[in-house]
């Protein structure tokens, strides 16, 4: 209480907050999207596919009062090639360096051996807050998000639980409140606009890659790779960019399943990657895409580096 005749006291503005969160689940549980949404664009593909993540693919959100920089992690998955043992690798040191992690489920699907198995892995991070999230209520009724909350209660000890839905915003804002909760202190650590620190050629890619994937048979997102050999302005036609890639396959039969009758499936996926690639650079586009096969590269070492899946 204000003592008569003495000024009012003035409120002291919230500190300003920055800092890394990480998503973390089994795969297919609506992580990117769930970035995407946070972040307020698209900075990372998505795909009904599992897997399709594949890098730490950061995505910066901007608030007055804070800075909320997200890492998207592939799926920890029981890895069967040397590509899953480096993908889980990267997810187990990201979980290491972040301020605080976001688990998440999904609410239509009930709980599982990967959602137990990510939760023990959890337990071993000391220090670090996790904040259980469930995912894709849009998916479920409310009698199931209620339930799957309590499931999730029972995995472990969370500093907060929240049910959100990328896909029509219900409370993404209330996940970014909780996770930007747990960050300390500091100053801005990108530049304001700035949405990811992705190099443009590397998104590029993961536009191909994203195409690519639409409608392919079960066994083949997981042998896709995209690599972008060049990509640069046409001489005199600032408006328009040559863009220069590979995409990988592990078989001859692979091949075929990607250019399809008559080469009609390449040509799809020219045109959906070529869309989305001029939305990203704001320029039209010449996409040069061609297939080539690597005879088993998610097993092959030199391979992997290759197309910059490093130890």
């Amino acid at each position: 209480m204000t003592a008569p005749g003495s000024p009012a006291e003035t409120p002291q503005p919230e500190p300003f907050r920055s800092g890394f969160a990480c998503f973390v689940g089994r795969p297919n549980v609506g992580k990117s999207t769930l970035m995407n949404a946070l972040v307020g664009t698209k900075v990372a593909i998505t795909s009904s596919r599992p897997q399709t993540t594949r890098r730490a693919i950061r995505g910066i959100v901007h608030r007055p009062d804070a800075q909320l920089v997200v890492v998207d992690t592939p799926g920890l998955h029981k890895p069967r090639t040397l590509l899953g043992e480096r993908l889980d690798s990267l997810v187990r040191s990201t979980l290491t360096e972040v301020d605080v992690i976001g688990f998440c489920v999904p609410a239509d699907q009930p709980v599982g051996p990967g959602d137990k198995y990510i939760a023990r892995e959890l337990a071993n991070v000391k220090r670090t807050p996790v904040v259980a999230i469930v995912t894709k209520t849009d998916l479920a009724t409310p009698e199931q998000v209620a339930r799957q909350l309590l499931a999730v209660g029972e995995l472990g000890t969370f500093a907060d639980i929240v049910p959100c839905s990328a896909e029509d915003g219900f409370q993404v804002d209330v996940v970014g409140d909780l996770l930007i909760n747990h960050l300390p202190e500091g100053y801005p650590l990108y530049p304001e606009g700035d949405l990811t620190d992705e190099p443009e050629q590397v998104l590029v890619a993961e536009l191909i890659r994203e195409a690519a994937l639409e409608g392919v048979r079960d066994e083949l997102p997981h042998s896709i790779a995209v690599t972008v050999d060049e990509m640069s302005p046409r001489e005199g036609r600032e408006d328009l960019t040559d863009i220069y890639a590979h995409l990988y396959v592990e078989r001859d039969s692979q091949k075929g399943i990607i250019i399809g009758h008559k080469g009609a499936r390449l040509k799809d996926v020219g045109q959906r990657a070529r869309r989305q690639i001029e939305a990203l650079l704001g320029t039209k586009v010449f996409l040069d895409l061609r297939i080539k096969v690597l005879k088993d590269w998610q097993r092959d070492p030199k391979q992997l580096r290759r197309l910059g899946f490093y130890d």
